[in-house]
């Protein structure tokens, strides 16, 4: 339930207002250089801080409990843990059975009969993506040194002009709205003939992981959902020399479920955040009466902002499996 991967295997664990969170990774080889220091830069991009992002300020310091021997992994199952730091958990005792709209509240409610932790979402919180973040790290150091992300933003809602993405950001904020956005990953580098046919296909595992991700909604592979607009003589890929590159890159580095050699390229899709300022009309279980809604809690803007690092993360966790299977 909380597992994925076949080879190198993560679990996930923890809530957004427990006392820790963290991911359990086995089937990392042996003799990986590893500190706590080499997870810095990607926790950095996910951290709170620029426009619209959320308030809520964890240090996010990562805490190597296993599988390390003086700076090395051991090939044991490798333990990284968080510490919650700036929890608010009153801040959702006011909307105890007043399901947040397009939340999984009211579905996490009905799955374990009432029993989830309703906190911030719980175990369902973006906080979570925190431990797909750091796992990501590890998967890229067992990767091919060539290998190559990377990762923007390249769409928030609606428009595509970086230099306006700010200003957006404000104008949603003061509105006490949300939007959302587009993360695209471009990896080079990637072997050819990862994958396998149907079910296992590069694809269907790449795309099993973004999905985790809360908040996304679609993913697409090279000219995606364009390509249906294309004929064949425009869509087609010609291949160009012995090693497999092709002239157009429509099939984004997947052929047949495989990957061809040429550059991987994904994006995924992420609805505008949830949780608003704005008062909401929804059922309220306790009253059994449609009522306003107004949130407290602290929330993203734009849930892309922090998650394109997460992006990157999932395919490199689903790449690492691929390589190592």
């Amino acid at each position: 339930m909380n597992r994925f991967g076949t080879r190198f295997r993560i679990a996930l664990w923890g809530e957004s207002h427990g006392p820790q969170i963290g991911v359990v990774l086995d089937g990392v080889p042996a003799g990986i250089a590893l500190t706590a220091e080499d997870f810095e830069a990607d926790l950095a991009r996910r951290r709170c801080g620029p426009t619209g992002t959320t308030p809520r300020h964890e240090p996010d310091v990562p805490q190597i409990v296993s599988g390390i021997y003086r700076g090395y992994t051991t090939g044991a199952p490798l333990t990284i843990e968080f510490t919650n730091t700036d929890t608010r958990p009153q801040d959702y005792d006011a909307t105890a059975g007043h399901d947040r709209p397009s939340h999984a509240d009211r579905t996490a409610y009905e799955k374990f009969s009432g029993w989830n932790d309703p906190r911030g979402g719980g175990h369902f919180s973006g906080r979570l993506t925190l431990t797909l973040t750091a796992a990501g790290v590890v998967a890229k150091k067992m990767l091919p040194a060539n290998v190559a992300f990377s990762t923007d933003i390249v769409e928030i809602g609606g428009c595509t002009e970086p230099e306006r993405f700010d200003t957006l950001l404000h104008e949603t904020a003061e509105a006490k709205d949300s939007v959302g956005g587009m993360v695209e990953c471009r990896v080079q580098g990637v072997p050819a003939g990862l994958g396998d046919p149907y079910f296992d296909s590069a694809e269907s595992v790449i795309a099993q992981l973004l999905f985790a991700i809360p908040g996304v909604k679609g993913v697409e592979f090279g000219s995606g959902f364009a390509g249906a607009q294309m004929r064949g003589s425009e869509h087609n890929d010609p291949i160009v020399d012995a090693a497999g590159h092709t002239a157009t890159n429509h099939a984004g580095g997947i052929a047949g479920g495989l990957t061809n050699g040429n550059e991987l390229v994904v994006r995924a899709a992420f609805k505008p955040t949830a949780s608003i300022g704005r008062p909401q009309n929804t059922y309220n279980r306790m009253t059994e009466q449609v009522e306003p809604l107004i949130l407290a809690g602290r929330h993203d803007v734009c849930i892309a902002l922090r998650g394109a690092v997460v992006v990157e993360a999932a395919v490199a966790i689903a790449l690492a499996d691929l390589l190592h299977r």
